[in-house]
């Protein structure tokens, strides 16, 4: 006859058990993020890449350890729920003290959802957002920087506090030149100082001392203190042949809003406390949400958990109903949205729409390369859902009348709930085709410049959108053109380019169907003219910049390019900001 163990002692060995393996995954996470310098000085960015891989992994390999450990040590307990309950207290206690407490929750929570194969939410099992607080976002000393310069006045003292910080980072890189970075980062503060009318008095400059590595770069994050102002001071670095080179200074918002924005891959950082790393990235990009720089930093579950509870609050003092999200309704995707929450929904639909013939593991299977591949800016990341639970009184008729109609196998309807089993969340763009629409002559020009850069940044990144329709693409607030749906998304490498071969004759050319094979995989350029549907004049503006798009010679190139090499370093930063690079 088996005994069943006590619940005192199942829950303590299940707290231990918990954070024993997020202890193991911290250390293997830790290890990983730390190669990341060794990377980028010997130029090793296939090994950059493939720690980029094993580290998106690690997560979920870990949680299922953890979930194994504590299904063996509940096996023979009839009541597991308060077991559970009493076991969130005990981890609880066990992480209160810890710089990463947040983090280790959000392990736990991942573990018991697994355990409890929990719908919506059990506060009494998991850390919900009322165990959390709200980030209190100030203006403090930090413990994860250095301060450099304290009241630094004039150009020459501008100089010799540029000279220090490169110096402080000098353990990590040996740099090129850096009497010549120091000149140029120096020049350009000062300039951009003078032409925005603020002093060059600085009161300080506060650098994070850990590095930001993601791609082919790195990068040094600081603030500089100027009266009342706090000021962003970004250094780009670029691993060279003959040694680390200063790429560019970024000094905006705006700027550093980009360098973090949820369209590119995460960084390679050392977080040894996490909240106060993102305390000061929230002093100088104080509109980016706290979920989407956990996201940045590599923590995307805890991004992702962040996320969740912003909607939880949004919620509780909001009153609007999610409903159908603006743009033509996908043939793959019902997508909603609530109005006072800047993010979108997506369902996969029962059943797709013709002519689609994509399958929902397929379509699955493409959210998931697009969450492992380098985004380049030109990706939005996407969280995904599973079991979520909502009040029904907060959807519209006409959704959930689509709900019924497309989505059955994913969405059930309750009296008084409705659960979807499985969803992803983007944040909320401006479709690009109403965007044209709408914007002013100047902004929909621009528009349509960056819709044609945005295919070719994909391209560069080994990305086929496969529909470049312009409903496909959206606008970001700061007027960047970025792709969002991935039912046909594929490899640039996979792809196979051709010409159109030239007709026998009047009747094939007259033919509804093609005179000639098309493959699954075949692309032919020329006929991007036919669906590329420009507002009056934007089409013209399309050709005169990107022409080549239409021509199968640049798909080509760009492959070999892509199988010769296989990285394309993109910018997040536009060109103008890099600093003039002599004999190179």
């Amino acid at each position: 006859m088996t005994t069943e163990p006590l619940p005192d002692t199942v829950v303590s060995h299940g707290a231990d058990r918990i954070l024993s393996a997020y202890n193991e995954y911290q250390v293997s996470f830790t290890e990983i993020t730390r190669r990341a310098a060794d990377r980028f000085n010997r130029r090793d960015w296939k090994g950059m890449h493939q720690d980029a891989m094993e580290r998106l992994d690690l997560y979920s390999r870990r949680v299922s350890r953890a979930v194994d450990r504590i299904q063996d040590l509940l096996a023979d307990l009839s009541d597991r729920e308060l077991v559970l309950t009493d076991m969130k207290s005990a981890f609880a206690d066990r992480v209160a003290e810890r710089d990463d407490w947040e983090l280790a929750e959000t392990f736990f929570n991942s573990v018991i959802r697994r355990v409890a194969s929990t719908v919506g939410v059990n506060p009494g099992m998991e850390f919900t957002a009322a165990d959390f607080k709200v980030p209190y976002i100030e203006d403090r000393t930090c413990p994860v920087c250095t301060l450099y310069g304290d009241y630094v006045d004039g150009g020459a003292g501008i100089r010799e506090m540029i000279g220090v910080i490169l110096a402080g980072y000098g353990s990590v890189f040996s740099y090129r030149n850096p009497d010549r970075d120091a000149d140029r980062i120096a020049g350009t503060v000062q300039a951009y100082l003078a032409e925005n009318g603020v002093s060059t008095f600085i009161q300080g400059v506060e650098m994070i001392d850990s590095v930001f590595y993601r791609d082919n770069a790195a990068y040094l994050i600081g603030r500089m203190r100027i009266g009342e102002r706090i000021l962003p001071l970004v250094i780009a670095l670029l691993s060279e042949p003959t040694g680390v080179a200063a790429d560019a200074v970024l000094l905006t918002e705006e700027e550093v809003s980009i360098l973090f924005s949820f369209t590119r891959s995460y960084f390679h950082v050392e977080v040894d406390r996490p909240a106060e790393m993102v305390n000061f990235l929230k002093t100088i990009i104080p509109l980016k949400r706290v979920s989407e720089i956990y996201t940045s930093l590599g923590f995307h579950k805890h991004g992702k958990a962040e996320l969740y509870r912003e909607l939880t609050r949004n919620l509780a003092y909001s009153k609007d109903q999610f409903q159908i999200a603006r743009g033509k309704k996908g043939m793959v995707m019902l997508v909603f949205t609530l109005p006072s929450f800047d993010v979108v929904f997506k369902i996969i639909k029962d059943r797709f729409e013709y002519p689609k013939t994509a399958s929902r593991e397929g379509v699955m299977n493409r959210y998931d390369l697009v969450f492992r591949h380098d985004r380049a800016g030109r990706l939005v990341d996407a969280q995904e859902f599973e079991h979520m639970r909502f009040d029904r009184k907060r959807f519209s008729d006409a959704l959930l009348e689509d709900m019924r109609k497309h989505a059955k196998q994913t969405v059930e309807i309750r009296e008084d709930h409705v659960v979807i089993r499985h969803l992803y969340t983007e944040r909320r763009l401006s479709p690009l085709d109403l965007y044209l629409k709408e914007a002013g002559e100047d902004a929909a020009r621009e528009a349509v410049i960056d819709y044609g850069r945005a295919i070719k940044e994909l391209a560069a990144s080994n990305i086929f959108p496969g529909d470049l329709f312009l409903k496909n693409f959206g606008v970001t607030r700061h007027g960047r053109v970025v792709f969002y749906d991935y039912d046909e998304l594929c490899l640039l490498t996979d792809c196979r380019f051709r010409k159109i071969p030239k007709s026998r004759g009047y009747t094939e050319e007259m033919s509804s169907e093609p005179w000639y094979f098309v493959g699954d995989n075949d692309v032919f350029p020329e006929e991007f003219r036919t669906f590329l549907r420009f507002p009056d004049g934007l089409g013209e503006v399309f050709e005169k910049v990107h022409g080549d798009l239409f021509d199968v010679k640049f798909w080509r190139n760009l492959q070999e390019r892509l199988r010769s090499n296989g990285f394309v370093h993109i910018f997040p930063y536009r060109q103008r900001r890099r600093f003039q690079k002599e004999g190179r």
